[in-house]
């Protein structure tokens, strides 16, 4: 594998994160670790339409002031009289039923286990939410980079199946009514944008 191949990859983990990252509140550290130019970086080795996704995504975070992004991602993700774009997968796959809720938690963190991940302690959320997901894929990105370096082959083809396995099972099933709702309930052009680079970057990993 050529070394830009190698890079390639490396740069869709870097993406991964820092995706995952933009579904926590926004603060002022967006800024200041110029999360939206290490995203460009790292997208601009992907693809093009992705890089000026994270053009108009850093735009839309400079754009309005801090307070009105927070204000719009209490409303999309943490309404308590319902969330606009909940970030769970259950709240998609599941709906009102308890028991699949229950069951499609233990069945994503069984998928985390198969990857060797563990959701970290101070994660004080449930293992469905879209930041979790996002970090799980960015870890088998990871690996697939790191093996694509070392030249292990059967270790990058485990990382690329792990990979599909997850995304047809999870994350690739429910990406698409969220990126729906979060377009259609963002009022900010930070949240719209960025279902539109989350819904692209996921489906892309799909193949």
């Amino acid at each position: 594998m050529s070394d830009s191949d190698v890079k390639r990859i490396a740069a869709r983990a870097d993406l991964c994160r820092l995706l995952a990252a933009c579904y926590y509140q926004p603060g002022p550290e967006f800024a200041e670790e110029r999360v939206f130019d290490s995203m460009r970086t790292a997208a601009a080795e992907i693809d093009a339409d992705m890089a000026s996704l994270v053009d108009a995504l850093a735009t839309g975070f400079s754009a309005q002031p801090l307070e009105e992004l927070q204000i719009d991602y209490t409303r999309l993700f943490l309404n308590p009289t319902g969330p606009l774009a909940s970030p769970y997968e259950s709240a998609w796959i599941a709906g009102r039923d308890p028991m699949l809720v229950d069951e499609i938690a233990r069945s994503v963190l069984d998928g985390y286990r198969s990857g060797g991940y563990e959701v970290d302690a101070d994660f004080r959320d449930l293992p469905d939410h879209i930041a979790a997901e996002m970090e799980f894929l960015y870890a088998l990105i990871f690996r697939e980079a790191r093996a694509a370096a070392s030249g292990n082959d059967a270790e990058r083809a485990e990382a690329v199946d792990l990979r599909r396995r997850f995304l047809e099972q999870h994350l690739g099933r429910w990406i698409g009514p969220f990126a729906q709702a979060l377009r259609s309930g963002g009022e900010t052009a930070l949240y719209r944008t960025l279902a539109d680079l989350t819904e692209r970057f996921v489906r892309s990993e799909a193949g």
